[in-house]
């Protein structure tokens, strides 16, 4: 009598293993077979463009409007193999005010990569002739086709005059991120790296102004970089901050 109760236990929990392993596993029309525990063969992690609607094949009605690309923390910067680049693409911590871009003209100056490099400049005059030319002219005078259109009304400034406040690589880098005046900002146009390409090429074609002593602006302590407890954010990208 007590082999026949211990076979008949060992049979149905045998015949229960059975039905709770069974339906566990899951059949997706993907898959050549029935996959146990379908959350680890699929990850439910957060990826971008994702519809996660659809999670693990079931339905969820509240995440059918909810995004999966989310805006990048403060401070994040797109990622770079060449350390040169990465360093360039590091935060613009500085404020779009007046104080700001003095204080970016006098302390951040144009990285070593880009200077005594033509091919620089020329990538940099490109650049001018797509985003700038069409309020400061080919030449740099400032009567480019805006002017003409508005008959002077809109008046844009002389690149090529080396009177201004505005010629350290700085204060340059300064005005295309933030914009001055009627111009407006161009960080969501153009990343850091052809910021500089541009600067460059206003610098050296436009201005004809000797070449800046470089600094390595990676190393500028970041807290006293910040102008009035206000931190540039980023307009774009890829990438980040200004």
């Amino acid at each position: 009598m007590k082999n026949f109760y211990v076979t008949y236990s060992t049979l149905f929990l045998f015949i229960l293993g059975l039905v709770f392993g069974f339906s566990s596993c899951t059949k997706h029309p993907d898959s050549p077979g029935y996959e146990y525990s379908d959350d680890m063969t699929r990850s439910q992690a957060i990826e971008a463009y994702v519809d996660y609607g659809l999670v693990a094949d079931k339905t969820i009605d509240s995440l059918k409007t909810k995004i999966s690309a989310r805006t990048p923390p403060i401070g994040t910067i797109s990622f770079k193999e060449d350390k040169t680049l990465a360093e360039v693409h590091m935060p613009f911590n500085y404020s779009p005010t007046d104080s700001g871009r003095t204080r970016a003209g006098n302390e951040y100056a144009i990285p070593t990569y880009y200077t005594n490099n033509e091919s620089i400049v020329n990538e940099g005059k490109r650049l001018y002739g797509i985003f700038c030319s069409h309020c400061h002219a080919k030449d740099g005078k400032g009567n480019g086709p805006v002017n003409d259109v508005t008959k002077g009304v809109i008046a844009c400034p002389d690149l090529t005059d080396t009177t201004t406040e505005i010629k350290s690589s700085g204060a340059i880098f300064h005005v295309i991120t933030h914009g001055k005046g009627i111009m407006g900002p161009h960080a969501s146009q153009l990343n850091k790296d052809e910021r500089w390409k541009l600067v460059e090429y206003i610098r050296t074609d436009l201005k004809k102004l000797p070449i800046e002593n470089p600094i390595n602006n990676n190393h500028i302590d970041s807290q006293q970089s910040v102008d009035n407890n206000t931190v540039s954010m980023p307009n774009n990208e890829n990438i980040n901050t200004n």
